[in-house]
């Protein structure tokens, strides 16, 4: 095994159809249009001399290292700004060349410390390789370090530090930051030799500043200067691995550089098509979780929850979960058992426990916390497309004119998505920026930040989205502006006239709604006549649309738009579904619902189920089973006994905890099969240690269809990955599962799955990622979905009545709680938490409006009880503006705060996805922590005992 070195051309690649033929070096070259020299000449093999240029970004030109000479032509211009012309005659190497190069390079190294053997970079430094390729041997000006006097190294960023001694000033660091991430927090202050790479102001260090973590910085500089503290620490990785990222939907690629089975750095991969290069916070530093002390490595058993764990080995342990399975449906019926698969676990891995149900237990009690988020997505996009996931690639929005995000906040919960969004925003030369229309109760990073504005930030009230896409519609509708020969062509005509008259109705105008979304009428005209005439406009949404009592209807009312605007089915536009975790749409693939099979096939045709019945021998229910909730609720009667929870804290992150606990405690037997003793696992009765991300193969499905491969590069340091682990509990309740390798189990799913049935290792290997469908009609996989008809054959338009929830403010109840994430922590915090992220955010805060704040007398920083029907827990406030007066936020990264204690069992109409984004609660002073809160830190310590050895034995 070797580092797999990755080549930088210098400059982006040309998007020209046309192309220049012209010789460097004496070799002939044909590239396209507008092709850098210094791009040309790699392309023959002739690597240029260069420290400011990198492919990731423009040309800048600055170094003066890359100088060429051109026949014809005077002087020697820089190939990283210079464009190819037909004809040229370029040379790289004369004498002439040489010089400048060796002059250059030695004012470089003039102002450079000479500790090349103790520096961390020695081996992997830019500077370094130039020397030596521009043959420098002798520096007549000696470093005396009087620019650096003074300049500390800054190591206030938990993953990285910069050491200002041994900057070159090449900028390239402030124009990833830039150009990249989209952050502008890095400048060059001073001038000539005091120049100096500064984080902000005089007084910010890189924590402080408005830096980001993503680590393009990082990856960018061609010294030490900014270093990884794990390369300082552990030494230059020898060999690496590509894998993909287990944090949120976007699926970015990674190499796992590694010094033997120690993990010194994920980098970004160029190839990676998802992330192109660039990383954020938590897939580039935040690993730590995966050797964290807190990871429990044998499995445990215990008779109740109320004792301390045992530790046993693997036999005994699955000795003992499957006697006590076959106990429960032989004392209770075959019912009595159940399954929870995971959305952070590969897509191999979620087939096999939906298999261990359907097959094992016998009925069809499987669910998925992604039913607890994007179900709607599953409901809506299928009614209307005829798909159940979301129509573009991540690369579509270059060619976007208009984008409408709608309940989804990318900044911070699709980072790397969101810096590609940010930069068509900004625009480049001969492309004015992306027009852009925010709707969300809260000021999200998008409505304003550097160099970033939207054209209209529609603030409305939560739970109101229905009425606010019906009233955009009815803009649509009523002044001519719909797309009539694409709805005649591509749609149900009948249906959507039947829609056109329902949405013309006044009820819908932006005046009659605007009562119900507290948005004025006329941003709502304005931002509707933007998204219908802009150009290609493309809609991307999340959470802030699914988890409420009508998710459903606003996924409808979403493709409702994008049909009557004709804006799919092409680059640029469409329905993009912004998926929270690494697998969620993996996972609804997988057929973990308790209706439908994988492929979104549903459980009662036969013809779906016989496919299934002859490979596996086995008989299925056609009865569909049960969601979650309906588990607990029986777990409550007495009906339900025994749950496999596979990768999941259902007890932090599902709706109203005090039942979810309820239900859990009434088990008599809980599988939780994790890295951590999480908050489910307080009433577990058998503990199977899992496997990260880095210790095991398989695929990721991202947000964007993309299956992408998982890699193992290290060892399971439980000794099995999860996949084996399912399956040898499949074999000791007495199932017949022997795979050998997860390459085995994804061809039983392209063999059994339509949308997946030229899905292979190879190809995955061969081509780096597909997306599906990938079939006979599309044997390479599908970027664009319904380019020449939708998949159910006519679009179809349907009402989209909009229905107040149940869940009503009131004097006793007078505000608005919505939730959120946040940037450094990641859903129920299980992996972040125990990592370096810790310190940008170590608790969960309530956003609460300065008004708000004021009437109740509350001061940045107090603890607040924050009540609702359901239940109440204690919380610090944070005064701010960014959420408008009546409405307060949390994130729900943190298990003390237990902000699902205050979350209703309300949930939509279809699909049974939770409430999460509407609860009305009332907030007022308080001395700290709850008794709730009190008692379930006294119930966590008790639980998580283990007892020692001797008394095991």
């Amino acid at each position: 095994m070797s580092l797999i070195q990755e080549i930088d051309y210098g400059t982006p690649a040309s998007k020209a159809e046309a192309e220049v033929t012209l010789t460097i070096d004496g070799v002939e070259v044909t590239v396209p249009e507008g092709t850098s020299l210094m791009r040309a000449a790699m392309e023959v093999g002739v690597q240029v001399p260069k420290l400011c240029a990198t492919d990731m970004m423009d040309a800048f030109g600055s170094c003066r290292l890359c100088v060429v000479e051109i026949e014809g032509r005077n002087g020697t211009p820089a190939s990283c700004t210079t464009p190819v012309a037909a004809g040229m005659r370029v040379s790289t190497q004369t004498e002439r060349l040489k010089k400048i190069r060796k002059g250059v390079m030695e004012l470089y190294i003039s102002d450079h410390p000479l500790d090349c053997l103790t520096c961390a970079a020695n081996g992997d430094c830019e500077l370094q390789d130039m020397a030596g390729a521009v043959g420098l041997r002798d520096v007549r000006y000696g470093y005396e370090g009087e620019n650096h006097l003074g300049k500390e190294k800054d190591v206030s960023n938990p993953y990285f530090q910069f050491d200002p001694s041994k900057c070159i000033v090449c900028s390239r660091c402030v124009r990833a930051c830039n150009e990249v991430q989209g952050t502008f927090a890095l400048t060059v202050a001073g001038r000539g030799f005091d120049s100096i790479i500064s984080a902000g102001t005089s007084f910010d260090d890189f924590f402080s500043s408005d830096c980001v973590s993503c680590g393009a910085c990082v990856q960018a500089c061609p010294t030490a200067t900014l270093e990884e503290k794990s390369v300082i620490e552990i030494g230059t990785p020898e060999h690496s691995v590509v894998t993909t990222c287990a944090y949120c939907g976007v699926g970015c690629s990674f190499k796992a550089e590694m010094r033997g089975e120690e993990l010194v750095r994920m980098v970004p991969y160029k190839d990676g098509k998802a992330n192109r290069g660039h990383s954020c916070v938590k897939g580039r530093f935040a690993l730590g979780y995966a050797t964290h002390k807190d990871r429990v490595l044998n499995p445990m058993i215990r008779d109740h929850y109320t004792q301390p764990w045992r530790e046993v080995s693997w036999d005994e342990a699955l000795s003992f979960t499957a006697a006590k399975i076959k106990d429960i449906q032989a004392k209770y019926g075959k019912g009595a058992m159940g399954g929870i698969s995971s959305s952070r676990c590969t897509n191999e891995e979620v087939y096999l426990v939906q298999k261990l149900v359907r097959a094992g237990f016998g009925n069809n009690n499987i669910d998925t916390c992604a039913r607890v988020c994007h179900s709607p997505t599953g409901y809506g996009l299928n009614s209307t497309f005829g798909t159940s996931a979301g129509t573009q690639d991540f690369d579509s929005v270059e060619d976007t004119d208009v984008i409408l995000v709608i309940g989804a906040n990318p900044t911070d919960g699709h980072p790397v998505f969101a810096s590609r969004m940010k930069k068509r925003l900004r625009g480049q030369p001969g492309q004015p920026g992306a027009k852009l229309i925010v709707v969300d109760p809260r000021r999200i990073d998008l409505v304003k930040t550097p160099h970033v504005k939207a054209d209209h930030h529609l603030a409305l009230k939560p739970g109101t989205n229905v009425a606010m896409l019906t009233a955009l519609a009815h803009v649509i509708v009523t002044e001519g502006l719909v797309n009539e020969s694409f709805v005649r062509e591509r749609c149900e005509w009948d249906e959507f006239q039947e829609w056109a008259a329902f949405v013309a109705e006044e009820r819908h105008s932006p005046e009659s709604v605007e009562s119900i979304t507290g948005v004025p009428a006329a941003e709502v005209r304005r931002a509707a006549r933007l998204y219908a005439t802009g150009g290609n406009a493309a809609i991307y949404y999340g959470l802030g649309v699914t988890e409420h009592s009508q998710g459903s209807t606003s996924v409808i009312a979403i493709a409702n738009l994008a049909m009557a605007t004709g804006n799919i089915g092409r680059r640029g536009v469409g329905v993009n579904p912004l998926r929270g975790q690494n697998n969620v749409q993996g996972s609804c693939d997988m057929g973990s619902f308790p209706h439908e099979l994988p492929g979104y096939r549903h459980i009662s045709v036969d013809a779906v189920r016989e496919t299934f019945e002859d490979l596996w021998g086995v008989k299925l229910d056609k009865e569909p089973g049960l969601r979650i909730p309906n588990m607990f609720d029986a777990a409550v009667e007495g009906t339900f006994k025994g749950l496999y929870c596979q990768g999941e804290d259902i007890l932090q992150s599902d709706p109203d905890t005090k039942h979810v606990s309820a239900g859990l405690a009434a088990l008599e037997l809980l599988i939780v099969h994790d890295l951590f003793l999480n908050e489910t696992a307080n009433y577990a009765t058998v503990f199977l240690p899992g496997s990260s991300f880095l210790e095991k193969n398989g695929t990721f499905t991202n947000a964007e269809r993309r299956i992408n491969r998982v890699r193992k590069v290290m060892a399971p340091k439980n000794g099995y990955e999860d996949w084996q682990v399912t399956q040898l509990l499949a074999q000791a309740i007495g199932m017949d599962m022997n795979y050998a390798h997860p390459s085995e189990i994804m061809a039983e799913i392209s063999a059994t799955t339509p949308s997946f049935a030229n899905v292979t290792y190879e190809l995955l290997d061969e081509k780096g990622s597909v997306q599906w469908p990938c079939n006979e009609a599309h044997p390479e996989g599908s970027p664009i979905m319904h380019v020449d008809g939708f998949m159910r054959g006519k679009g179809k338009f349907i009402m989209t009545e909009y229905v107040a929830t149940d869940e009503r403010t009131g004097p006793r109840f007078p505000l608005l709680l919505t939730t959120g994430r946040i940037l450094s922590q990641y859903n129920v915090g299980a992996q972040t938490r125990r990592t370096g992220n810790v310190v940008w955010h170590d608790q969960d805060l309530l956003e609460i409006h300065p008004h708000d704040a004021e009437q109740r007398g509350v001061r940045d920083g107090d603890w607040v009880k924050l009540q609702s029907r359901a239940g109440e827990t204690s919380i610090r406030a944070k005064i701010t503006d960014r959420v408008a007066p009546g409405v307060v936020y949390t994130t729900f990264h943190h298990p003390m705060t237990q902000a699902n204690v205050i979350t209703t069992d309300f949930s939509d109409w279809a699909t049974n996805c939770p409430e999460y984004k509407v609860t009305a609660v009332q907030i007022s002073p308080s001395n700290g922590p709850t008794e709730w809160q009190e008692d379930y830190r006294e119930l966590t310590m008790e639980s998580r005992r283990i007892a020692p050895a001797e008394a095991a034995e």
